[in-house]
């Protein structure tokens, strides 16, 4: 135990030095290593496992493993054992995988995102336009998230205002009552 701290205190000396950063600034990540299986100070020279970066965004191996059969992460390596390898490029692609995915669009279309992106000069329009659909399409999803949300609160202050009725032995309210109410909480 003591020479695992040891071992991770000459880490992050070495990695202050090559970043000169003071040490007990310079965050070691366990399985962040270069070749000879030192240290990385540089976030572009760290490399991750496929455990790694399912772990990170909270994912299965096999939906990286399809986003690598996809296109989608492109360029991962492979040790001579064949255990895949991302740096840091793939974390922040598949962060910008997972944004896009949150925010409803298709494998297809962020694909064609990232196509675009490659030839930025030549298809900013189709990213301007592509971009805009899918804020168009999440602002309907928050007016109907939105509207479903006063529905729901609506519904709570009525069934509690029954259930405050059922032990006061006051009458019931009225679902008539309460359709054009706002409830804020």
């Amino acid at each position: 135990m003591v020479k695992d701290t040891e071992h991770q205190n000459v880490r992050a000396t070495r990695a202050a030095e090559q970043s000169g950063k003071p040490a007990e600034s310079v965050e070691i990540q366990e399985n962040a290593v270069d070749e000879t299986g030192e240290c990385c100070a540089d976030d572009s020279e760290r490399r991750y496992t496929i455990r790694d970066m399912a772990k990170r965004f909270h994912m299965e191996p096999s939906a990286l493993r399809y986003y690598e059969e996809v296109g989608l992460l492109p360029g991962v390596e492979r040790t001579a054992s064949g255990q895949r390898v991302y740096r840091q490029w793939h974390v922040w692609r598949l962060g910008s995988i997972c944004c896009f995915k949150d925010a409803g669009m298709t494998i297809d279309e962020i694909k064609r995102f990232f196509m675009y992106e490659a030839n930025e000069d030549e298809h900013i329009d189709d990213m301007v336009e592509l971009l805009t659909e899918r804020r168009a399409a999440i602002e309907e999803q928050r007016r109907a998230l939105e509207e479903a949300y006063h529905h729901v609160l609506r519904k709570l202050h009525f069934y509690g205002d029954i259930r405050d009725s059922l032990r006061d032995g006051t009458p019931r309210p009225d679902w008539k009552d309460y359709g054009d109410k706002i409830f804020t909480d």
